[in-house]
C-alpha cells in the first residue's frame, strides 16, 4: 500500500503496510536510526518522535495514522551547527550518559516546552516520568531543559 508522509520537512511516498510501526519505517526504509528501539510496548520512550506537536511512542503508532502531519525526529530537530536550544542544553548539561535515551528524551521535552514555555523542576519530572532512563542522568536532564527553556524564551 502507498503511504505518504512527510519526515524532517521531506515528503515521502513509501509502499509499507498502513499498520506498520511508525518507528520501523523510519528506521528500515528510511534509514533514520535516531529514534531507538526499546521496549516495543510505548513504555520506555526511546521511540518517541513528534508527529504533529505531539510526543508519540513511534513503536506502536501505526504509519498509517501520520495522515497530513508532520513527523519530527532528532536528525529534524537541529544538527551540526544547526543544534536546537534543547540540543545545546544536554550537552552544556552533560545530560547524556549511556545516550540510548537521549533521541527520546529531547523530543518529550521539546514537546513539553511547546506547551508550556517556562516549567518547573517538578514539572518537568512529571511531564517526563514515561521517558526512562537508566543511567540516572535525570537531575542533568532536568537542569539542561531548563537551561533551553531560558534560551528560548530570550
Amino acid at each position: 500500500m502507498g503511504i505518504s508522509i512527510t519526515v524532517n520537512g521531506k515528503r515521502h511516498l513509501l509502499t509499507v503496510a498502513a499498520d506498520s510501526p511508525l518507528l520501523y519505517v523510519l528506521r528500515n526504509d528510511l534509514q533514520l536510526n535516531g529514534p531507538k528501539f526499546g521496549c516495543g510496548e510505548a513504555q520506555c520512550g526511546a521511540c518517541t518522535v513528534m508527529v504533529g506537536n505531539d510526543a508519540t511512542r513511534s513503536c506502536v503508532f501505526p504509519v498509517g495514522a501520520v495522515g497530513a502531519a508532520r513527523v519530527t525526529t532528532i536528525e529534524g530537530l537541529g544538527h551540526g551547527e544547526q543544534f536546537h536550544a534543547l540540543q545545546k542544553a544536554f550537552l552544556a548539561e552533560q545530560a547524556a550518559q549511556c545516550g540510548y535515551c537521549s533521541s527520546g528524551m529531547l523530543m518529550a521535552a521539546k514537546a513539553l516546552l511547546e506547551r508550556i514555555p517556562d516549567p518547573d523542576p517538578a514539572t518537568i519530572r512529571r511531564e517526563l516520568a514515561g521517558q526512562k532512563c537508566r543511567c540516572g542522568a535525570h537531575n542533568r536532564i532536568v537542569r539542561a531543559i531548563q537551561r533551553a527553556a531560558q534560551e528560548l524564551r530570550g
